[in-house]
């Protein structure tokens, strides 16, 4: 038996044919619950909550929460930062506790089934109801957020060192299969609402249920097929509760500061990321004046390539190493906010062209982020490392998304807006380039692959 084999079972991680059980059964949250990210949050609930809070905006197009004025096209930018916020606060303390008690399923299925509940509730947002979309994306979203760092957190036991891009990457595809074929049946209804005796609110609240049901009912796949690991000897993560947990995840992580050096690239590359996927169809329908039917299938566009680029940059992966492969993908993204700042209005054809680039770097790189990091989480603390992972993934990402609204708030446009990102992608490479992955690997008591 290899080291690395060894220590996979020292680990507790599951054996063939289990394993392979454990996997397929894991890439089934994907599939469940990356339907929220791209009906609910990339297509449907910015242009629309962005309506409502319109709706519900004075003569100088703002609205007043609390008495504070902000610009209705604002409202959706910013109830995305402060779901990242409330997430950052409770995944520390989620992950701790599977940790320690090794149960993660049934956190998981507590954060999945809130997100679900949230976003089927969006049904009832109507008129210029702007607070309750607010509330329930902010719930929907931290509770994705919560739910991820669990699910990822199964990664390292479930696949050994050498089969994490693989596994990782397959997950992505399982996603963005489920979301290309939702967001198919969502533009037969959309397109179709007349001859189906629906109004186009009502469609659009539809597809936002749809989206939580299905979230809720493919859960019960990983739910049955993930088992539970024993907690580490010791009383791994057994330091506490509430704020001192917080603080005691992250005095652990000083530990491993080269794992820190890669959450702090993760951090800023992904945050760019995120607010291009979360803000896109805000930009397409604001700023470039396209109608729901395009910007749905440009994010179809975007799913069906994003299930090629996310496997065939895994296949780069094992040629070039995760690291390059991903700094390659953030290269083209900075590419692609260039070209967004340029595009005409009005003219889908570009618009498609633009999501073609962003479906096939997107997958991968989330994907590879994802794997590479794995190997850096010392044993025993997979859900706590992982909480601090979706805290850069999801968790953190309420910068991009705070800059995108301060800078449509103070120059009333989104192409300003969409061209503050590059900072984002140009600091995550240079912060990225400076790790030595292999040598992180190592300090993280990991065995090192051949090609990382």
């Amino acid at each position: 038996m290899s080291d690395a084999e060894t220590a996979d079972r020292a680990a507790g991680a599951a054996e063939p044919p289990d394993r392979r059980s454990e996997q397929r059964g894991w890439y089934f949250y994907d599939f469940a619950c990356s339907v929220y990210s791209t009906s609910v949050l990339t297509v449907f609930i910015g242009p629309y909550l962005t309506s409502v809070a319109k709706a519900a905006a004075d003569a100088e197009g703002f609205v007043h929460p609390l008495g504070v004025p902000i610009r209705a096209g604002s409202v959706f930018a910013y109830a995305v930062s402060a779901s990242v916020v409330l997430a950052v606060l409770v995944m520390p303390l989620t992950g701790a506790a599977a940790d320690r008690t090794g149960r993660k399923k049934p956190l998981l299925a507590a954060a999945a089934y809130l997100g679900a509940a949230a976003t089927a509730g969006m049904f009832f947002l109507d008129g210029d109801r702007y607070l309750l979309g607010a509330f329930l994306l902010i719930v929907a979203n931290a509770s994705l957020t919560v739910s991820m760092a669990l699910y990822n957190a199964y990664l390292p036991q479930i696949a050994a060192p050498e089969e994490r891009d693989a596994v990782s990457s397959r997950g992505w595809a399982f996603g963005y299969t489920s979301g290309a074929l939702v967001l198919v049946l969502d533009l037969v209804l959309y397109t179709g609402h007349e001859s189906f005796g629906l109004t186009e609110s009502e469609a659009v609240r539809i597809c936002l249920a749809s989206a939580g049901l299905w979230w809720g009912a493919f859960t019960l796949v990983p739910l049955r097929r993930l088992r539970d690991r024993r907690a580490a000897p010791g009383g791994e993560g057994a330091v506490g509760s509430g704020w001192r947990q917080l603080t005691a995840t992250l005095r652990d992580m000083r530990r491993h500061p080269l794992t820190l050096s890669f959450l702090l690239a993760y951090l800023v590359y992904n945050d760019g990321v995120q607010t291009v996927i979360s803000q896109a169809s805000v930009y397409g329908s604001e700023e470039l004046g396209l109608d729901q039917t395009t910007l749905i299938t440009a994010v179809l566009l975007v799913q069906v390539l994003a299930v090629a680029g996310a496997l065939g940059m895994g296949r780069l992966a094992r040629v070039h190493g995760a690291k390059r492969t991903i700094l390659g993908s953030l290269a083209v993204w900075t590419l692609i906010l260039a070209a967004g700042y340029f595009l005409p209005a009005g003219e889908p054809v570009w618009f498609f062209a633009l999501a073609a680039a962003i479906g096939l770097v997107l997958g991968g790189s989330q994907a590879l982020s994802r794997s590479l990091f794995s190997h850096l989480v010392p044993r025993g603390k997979e859900a706590e490392y992982f909480s601090a992972y979706e805290m850069s993934d999801r968790g953190l990402s309420w910068l991009g998304p705070l800059v995108f609204g301060l800078a449509y708030q103070l120059t009333g446009s989104y192409r300003d807006a969409i061209i503050s990102l590059v900072i984002f992608f140009a600091l995550g490479f240079v912060l990225l380039a400076r790790v030595p992955v292999r040598k992180a690997v190592a300090a993280a008591g990991n065995p090192v692959p051949d090609r990382i």
